[in-house]
């Protein structure tokens, strides 16, 4: 079995360990939206013979899901990690998959030291990896900034737990509280800088989210455009129970580049969902409630079973409102736009939403350009 964790850390090693375990949760955090159906982990082997600790070599899962993040910093470090210490963000796998465990490949590098950020609740892994390494005599510390690791891998956890993606939801307010204007132009809420942080946010997910409704006001593309990231634009969905998706809209004229699911209820007519499949979409069905909508938690378990781990929802009011009222959301995103252009009367947040965060926790705020943003995750 593996010794408790830090139960026998000196200050400056338990220092040193969250030092090291932020490097290693970055570094995982780069590949996210790459890597499903698996975690994004980072890695880190260090050399901690001296007085100082020397990195010798950094992994990362790599896209599509492997080699995994423990394999290509082993690989990196090559026969410099006998002796060393090595830094996951994500306890190393213990089973046979397509690929042989981490754990094993951990052993076999003659690691002395593992430091763990949070336990893997994989039914297949779940602390087994670090039984095998503390049976093999290594060291093993667990539980390294247990927090930060679990938000870095909430999409994997959410998914194995409870069979759907992790759902951040995002959304814009002017100062006054509101999201749009019914009749008149769009309403510009966010700037410039404010917008490239949440084309990064994006790029981070697995898939982009938004209601019908979002698509027949905005015509969004939906899509990361960022210089340098266009080709992280991960998966589109619209929630469209009844497919009434234009096939001319940007985000089926685009389908071709960006693959893009539409979601519908199962009663939803057959002659569009043909249409707009010859135009390059999907249309995936699930049971309707009992309004004829699609029933979200059906939804986000067919999402999961598919492999997504972060779905990340840009709107609009209805779909995040049904959202919160069904207990879906995971975090939220609220940015408060303090240069908004025009004036607005659709309010932001929905009741069951207003609602919902009452439940939810605050951790932190962001100020990007004139504009506010603010974390709420929950409890």
């Amino acid at each position: 079995m593996a010794p408790a964790a830090g139960s026998e850390r000196s200050p400056e090693q338990i220092l040193r360990d969250e030092r090291l375990m932020r490097l290693a949760i970055a570094l995982g955090e780069r590949n996210l939206g790459l890597t499903w159906p698996n975690p994004s982990v980072g890695s880190v082997v260090v050399d901690e013979s001296g007085e100082h600790p020397v990195i010798l070599a950094q992994g990362v899962t790599q896209p599509g899901g492997r080699p995994h993040a423990e394999r290509m910093a082993l690989a990196a470090a090559g026969e410099r990690a006998r002796g060393a210490t090595l830094y996951v963000s994500l306890e190393p796998c213990s089973h046979h998959g397509k690929t042989p465990p981490c754990a094993d490949a951990v052993v076999e590098a003659g690691i002395r030291r593992v430091v763990s950020g949070i336990e893997d609740p994989d039914a297949r892994v779940t602390g087994q990896g670090h039984e095998r390494l503390g049976a093999a005599g290594i060291e093993v510390v667990a539980g390294c900034l247990a927090g930060a690791a679990y938000r870095a891998h909430r999409g994997h956890i959410t998914r194995v737990t409870q069979g759907r993606p992790a759902v951040t939801v995002k959304l814009a307010r002017t100062t006054e509280g509101f999201a749009g204007s019914r009749n008149g132009p769009r309403l510009m809420i966010t700037g410039e800088i404010a917008n490239g942080r949440v084309h990064l946010m994006r790029a981070h997910a697995d898939a982009i989210m938004v209601g019908v409704g979002t698509v027949l006001a905005d015509d969004p593309l939906l899509n990361v455009r960022l210089p340098g990231l266009e080709a992280r634009s991960p998966i589109r969905i619209v929630v469209d129970s009844h497919l009434r998706t234009p096939p001319g809209s940007r985000v089926i004229g685009t389908a071709g580049q960006v693959p893009t699911w539409i979601v519908a209820a199962t009663a939803a007519p057959v002659e569009a969902e043909q249409e707009l499949v010859a135009r390059g979409a999907e249309v995936l069905r699930v049971p309707g409630d009992a309004q004829g909508h699609v029933a979200l938690d059906e939804m986000l378990r067919l999402l999961g079973a598919r492999g997504l781990t972060r779905v990340f929802c840009e709107g609009g009011l209805a779909l995040a409102d049904a959202l919160a009222g069904a207990d879906l959301i995971d975090e939220l995103v609220l940015i408060t736009g303090r240069s908004a252009r025009g004036r607005g009367d659709v309010p932001a947040l929905g009741l069951a939403l207003q609602d919902r965060m009452d439940e939810l926790r605050l951790t932190g705020d962001e100020q990007v350009g004139p504009d506010l943003f603010m974390f709420w995750e929950k409890a």
